[in-house]
């Protein structure tokens, strides 16, 4: 099963990657699938580390899809790595192998910590409305303008129907930037 995340990782110098990923999750194992030219992927290779943050605020996988967002984060507990504020639950990653075949690389990685902060409260329409809006905003390169728009357009009468303030919010940065493209 392939679930939406944000994945936290740590460059050379200190600094905190975020970076929304749906992974292959496991009790004990999960599947990173980064594309080797990303920070994630240079991060992971080079730390051996990551966290995966579960978190039900759809505003930071809009941010993250778009930009490079800096979060409130703390450390983790067992890796170096970053725990997401804003997270549910998370799990700590040890790197047991890379597999660096291009355009995406494979990390296999073991759970060798969890936490939890706090409630899932879930994903109501807007919320995986505003995931999938996210998901095309980082597609603008690969998929017609016209099929993008009109995926928009069907989303936002979701979200108009179910949103909350933080949905509507999310929902009206990714139109912004989308339409910028």
């Amino acid at each position: 099963m392939i679930l939406e995340t944000i994945v936290t990782s740590v460059e050379a110098g200190g600094a905190i990657n975020f970076a929304p990923m749906g992974v292959e999750w496991g009790d004990e194992i999960i599947i990173l699938k980064p594309f080797l030219k990303t920070t994630t992927y240079r991060n992971v290779s080079a730390t051996g580390t990551a966290v995966v943050n579960i978190t039900d605020d759809a505003m930071l996988f809009a941010q993250g899809a778009i930009s490079s967002p800096q979060f409130p984060w703390r450390p983790a507990h067992v890796v170096q790595g970053a725990v997401l504020e804003a997270a549910c639950s998370w799990r700590e990653l040890e790197v047991l192998s890379v597999d660096a075949t291009p355009p995406r690389s494979r990390i296999e990685a073991r759970v060798v910590h969890h936490g939890f902060s706090r409630e899932f409260m879930g994903f109501n329409r807007a919320r995986h409305a505003v995931l999938e809006a996210a998901i095309f905003a980082t597609r603008t390169h690969l998929l017609p303008a016209e099929q993008i728009r009109d995926e928009y357009a069907r989303l936002q009468v979701i979200v108009d129907k179910t949103a909350g303030p933080r949905e509507l919010e999310a929902m009206a940065l990714l139109t912004r930037y989308v339409e910028s493209r």
